[in-house]
């Protein structure tokens, strides 16, 4: 398992925009990926006579927010899973510690703190960050909405559809490739509502697109352990991350501009881990 180096950035919002940029320093753009279709179903035949149709069923292999049984198939609170051995403790976060995991963390530029994390694994990323909520009702259909509009202000589009992991968006975003054509980058949102805490993800790279690429970092997300705290916190408000305790910054990066966004499709810089 490897680190990366710490990133500044400016605070994000759990409805943060996603915008282009360009790579790391030292790092090549990669290419837009092509259009790809979600896959689709045939809808359910509707019910006759006086008796009320049933709902549609979600897609094979796909549930919906309602149906997404998460104090089962995690992600976890603290208070539902033993994270005393094969954690990463970030703090408000706990990831496990798989094999050929590359873990980057964002920091916000005006008060130096961690605001969010960013996984590597099987060539995907997924940005992770956790949010307060309130007691009685989640964040996420109030956040879908959020972004819809953020990537449609930014020229891209949206679909909201049925994933393995509740309801979710996929965002293209127009984008220039390495050759000046016009393209896309892709990006796939999750939500996660917990007991007094939201779980935002954004998964990139083949994870974005294909089922078949994201099942491992997906494995990883669902496993994610989230450390809510008991103290009162207004909703929206960002869980505070940390570095881990044996990891330490490495040589500083070349200087890059601040952003106000938070942007989950960016690389960015490498820190190592001493044991």
């Amino acid at each position: 398992m490897a680190f990366g180096r710490l990133r500044k950035k400016k605070q994000d919002e759990a409805g943060a925009s996603v915008t282009e940029d360009a790579a790391a320093p030292g790092e090549e753009a990669e290419p837009a990926p092509e259009p790809q279709e979600a896959p689709t179903d045939a809808a359910a035949e509707e019910g006759t006579g006086d008796t009320v149709p049933a709902p549609p069923a979600p897609p094979a292999g796909h549930v919906s927010s309602a149906d997404y049984d998460r104090a089962t198939l995690g992600p976890f609170d603290v208070s539902e899973q033993d994270t005393g051995s094969g954690y990463i403790d970030l703090g408000a976060l706990r990831i496990n510690a798989t094999e050929g995991l590359q873990l980057r963390l964002e920091v916000e530029e005006r008060s130096k703190r961690v605001i969010a994390v960013t996984l590597d694994l099987a060539g995907s990323t997924l940005q992770l960050q956790a949010f307060a909520a309130p007691k009685t009702e989640g964040l996420w259909d109030e956040i879908r909405e959020q972004i819809g509009t953020s990537v449609g202000s930014q020229g891209g589009t949206v679909e909201e559809r049925p994933g393995r992991l509740g309801t979710e968006l996929l965002a293209k975003l127009p984008a220039q490739t390495p050759d000046g054509q016009a393209g896309y980058r892709v990006a796939r949102f999750v939500g996660v509502n917990g007991p007094r805490w939201f779980l935002r993800g954004v998964f990139g790279g083949p994870a974005a697109l294909e089922q078949g690429a994201a099942a491992p970092i997906e494995k990883l997300f669902r496993s994610v352990v989230v450390v809510r705290g008991d103290h009162p916190l207004p909703p929206r408000e960002l869980l505070q991350l940390r570095l881990p305790k044996d990891a330490t910054a490495g040589p500083p990066a070349a200087a890059t501009p601040a952003r106000p966004d938070l942007n989950p499709l960016e690389r960015g810089p490498e820190i190592t881990e001493t044991r």
